[in-house]
This record gives structure tokens, sequence and C-alpha cells, in this order.
């Protein structure tokens, strides 16, 4: 189970699974490691770690999958699941408010299920301290009443694997992260596995897509198998009205461009952000809260939302004055870069 984003941050790029996504999803995603493109080295890995506890019939030790959203860390606990042959029970940190919730999930697993928590890294406290002894010694201690007559009752718990998701590895505590045995990052895809992608959706979804129609898509879809997916289906849109059967490239890029998705996926927002920064504070340093104040943003959603991938293509660069726009983002946007910005103002540093 992934954050569904408020409604006013659904962007067709933003990685975050919307409410949209939420409906087909689940068919698109493959139950396999054999049906799973990209990932090569974590995939393998897994296959190994799956393969070797299969034939110990032992459960699988404990994984944890970290990296950009909308990459497929959900779709890799499904298939862990059904190639270890067991259940799998999903739930997110923000859902265990309270240790007896966690406690709840775990007495209900069966031997060798797995667990699946999304954004583990907000877990509280106080529930990590219940999962470490669930995780190491499969055991669980449960406190009833209160004051001077309450008492620990320690359960067992069958052998069980679990799965975290973390956008946020830094926000893991250090005694959470070294209690598990597997810890596999997922890379943003290259276009040409992102265009498998969207033709292996389009066959299961119906729509008619040539391999250079989904290259197209595929190079402006950040790296993200979820926005390629979307776009898919926005594409499809505008062939239907066009009364085209297949998503060639020429349709392909009407729609994006109907979008305002450019070449490099970045939509207007991004440009906006952007062109703010350039026109009206000459590039920068600029701090995020004016950012935010100028664009009409909170600074949090730019900081989540829409930084994470300026920072990737080098188009937004931090440094201890504040927010700046790179000599590639000047170029991209058409705009001359000012002589007079200093050097050391465009090295982008401070948790890029």
């Amino acid at each position: 189970m992934e954050t569904t984003v408020p409604e006013t941050e659904e962007r067709l790029t933003a990685p975050t699974v919307t409410q949209e996504d939420e409906s087909i999803e689940l068919s698109l995603r493959p139950k396999a490691l054999n049906e799973y493109i990209g990932q090569d080295k974590a995939k393998e890995n897994l296959r190994v770690y799956i393969q070797a506890a299969r034939g110990r019939t032992e459960a699988l030790d404990h994984v944890l999958l970290y990296g950009p959203p909308g990459l497929g860390k959900t779709t890799l606990a499904g298939i862990i699941s059904n190639e270890m042959g067991t259940n799998l029970r999903v739930t997110s940190g923000p859902a265990i408010e309270k240790a007896g919730d966690l406690a709840a999930l775990l007495t209900n697993l069966n031997q060798g299920d797995i667990l699946f928590i999304d954004e583990i890294h907000r877990l509280s406290r106080q529930v990590e301290e219940v999962l470490y002894p669930a995780m190491e010694d499969h055991v669980i201690d449960i406190i009833i009443g209160k004051g001077p007559a309450a008492r620990s009752i320690r359960l067992d718990l069958p052998p069980f694997t679990l799965v975290g998701a973390t956008t946020r590895t830094g926000n893991l505590s250090a005694p959470l992260r070294d209690r598990f045995g597997v810890i596999l990052r997922l890379e943003l895809y290259t276009p040409e596995q992102l265009g498998l992608i969207i033709r292996r959706s389009a066959e299961i979804l119906g729509i008619g897509i040539d391999r250079d129609g989904s290259l197209e898509l595929a190079a402006r879809a950040r790296g993200t198998p979820r926005i390629a997916n979307r776009l898919l289906k926005r594409a499809r849109d505008f062939a239907q009205v066009a009364g085209k059967d297949t998503i060639d490239v020429e349709s392909a890029r009407t729609a994006l461009v109907a979008m305002e998705i450019d070449e490099l996926g970045l939509d207007s927002i991004d440009r906006r952000v952007l062109l703010t920064m350039i026109e009206q504070y000459n590039g920068g340093p600029v701090g995020l809260e004016t950012i935010a104040a100028t664009i009409g943003e909170e600074a949090v959603t730019i900081e989540d939302v829409y930084e994470p991938y300026l920072l990737q293509i080098g188009f937004l660069g931090r440094t201890p004055r504040g927010r700046i726009a790179t000599p590639a983002a000047y170029a991209h946007l058409g705009k001359r870069y000012p002589s007079q910005i200093l050097p050391e103002d465009t090295i982008a540093f401070e948790g890029i």
C-alpha cells in the first residue's frame, strides 16, 4: 500500500501514487521475477536469496527496498510472496499508530508469510521497539494492564519475512536498518526498459502502440514506470479521439505537447519553478520559502514533489545561501546564463 497524494498534487509527472493509479496498477504488476523488467542486479540477487530460502524450507531473511517512489517496491514485495508461495499482508508506516496495531498484524501471520510495510521510515519509535524482537527472535512482548498491576506477556511468532519499503533510508533508525539481512536499492529505469514496460502494459490494457511511440513516452517518464504507465493512458485518450488505433510517435508527441510535458519530462510546474528563479531572482541563490511564496505553493511540496527530479537532472542546485538554477536549466529553457553568478554558487551540495 502506498500513500495517495492529495488531489492538488495529482500531476502526471509525480512519482507518487494517485487515486487513478490505484484502479489499474494491480492489473499491470508482474507476478513473477521472470516478468519483472529492469532492476537486473537487485532482481538476480533476490532470485538467489529466494531459491536458497526455499531450498532450506526457511522464511526469507528480512528485506529492505529503498529508492525513489514509483520504481516497483510494492510490486517486488508481491513477487517475493508469489515466489515463496506464501501470503502477503500489506500495510504502511503511518497506518500503524501504536504498538497494539503491530502486535495484531504479527500475531495473525502464518509461517513464512510476508509482511510488507510501505513508508517504513514513518514508524513511531514505540512501534519500532515492538518490531525488534519480532524480527530477531520471532517473539513480541505485550504489556497488559497499567500501573503496578501491569505485566508483560511474551508471545511466540512463526518465522516470517518483513519487507520494508522506503524512499528515505536516512530517516530509518540504525537499529531497525541493521536488522534487515537483504538491502536492495532500486534505480531509475532507462528509456529502453521503460519502453518494454509500456509495451507490456499496452498489451494488458488492450492499447495499440508501436516501438517508436513507446520510446517517445518512455523518454519523458523520468525513469519511473508509474509515470510511464500514466502517460500511456493519457496518450491512448488523445489517439482515440484522433481516430487512431495505434499510438505512434506522432500521436505520442501530440499528446505530450498537449499535456505540456517536454522532452526531458518537465511539466509546466517544473518550468515555473525554474523560470521564477531565473527571471525574478537572477537564478539564485534564493531561499526555499521565497520560491514557495512567489509561486503560491507550500515549501514542503516544492522540496518533496518538485525538487528531487530537478536535482537528479542537474537543473537545480543547493548551496548554503539557497537554491540556484544551473547553466543546464538556463540552456534548456532558452535563457542566457548571467556571467555575474559566482562559480562557487554553481556547485550543488548540501545533500543532493
